[in-house]
């Protein structure tokens, strides 16, 4: 959808990804007390690059955009989005990217917490068997030996992690449109939100 707008993509969920697979290179299966957990998150240097679709993410100006779609990212950066510290520091990088530039964010907190101002507000659903397939084929498709029941349980356990966190729980903004996407293709999802836009 950025590039269709030809503005910046943010997807805030890969960015916590990175942040989960930086941790674990630095700290390994140990994770250091929040203050200086939080300190390294602020340290961390995340871009993302348009010139893709879907774009690349760099961290530390190397490529990790397949390096983060694993099941062990997916939970460890679920955990992490549940320390106070971590969430502030993610927060005033994603700001910080706003600061410069008009963007598209994807996140599961950008209406509610991160930008809480934005112009426009969508919030995207489908019923769990319906975005466990997507992302069951998207993992085959990277050649990965996944089950898909699996996958659902994964989805499930982490849908659950975000809904009860206490800092920045996933709901929806109140003033968000709704869209249910479970009977929906990406190109029809795109026009929807782009019909919106030019009828505001």
């Amino acid at each position: 959808m950025a590039r269709e707008l030809g503005i910046l993509y943010l997807d805030t969920g890969a960015m916590y990804r990175a942040a989960a697979l930086a941790v674990r290179r630095r700290f390994g299966d140990f994770l250091p007390e929040e203050p200086r957990l939080e300190a390294f998150c602020r340290s961390l240097d995340l871009r993302f690059e348009n010139d893709t679709d879907p774009p690349r993410l760099l961290l530390e100006g190397e490529d990790i955009s397949t390096d983060i779609r694993t099941p062990e990212m997916d939970l460890l950066s679920s955990n992490l989005s549940a320390v106070p510290g971590v969430r502030k520091a993610m927060v005033s990088l994603q700001r910080g990217l706003a600061a410069v530039s008009d963007l598209v964010a994807e996140g599961r907190d950008m209406g509610t917490v991160v930008f809480p101002e934005a112009h426009h507000k969508f919030f995207l659903t489908a019923s769990p068997e319906t975005r466990a397939r997507r992302r069951w084929q998207e993992r085959l498709s990277r050649g990965e030996d996944a089950a898909f029941e699996t996958v659902l349980a994964e989805l499930q356990q982490r849908d659950r992690q975000d809904e009860t966190r206490p800092v920045a729980p996933l709901r929806p903004a109140p003033d968000a449109t709704f869209i249910d996407t479970d009977r929906m293709r990406v190109e029809e999802v795109l026009q929807t939100l782009l019909k919106i836009l030019k009828n505001y």
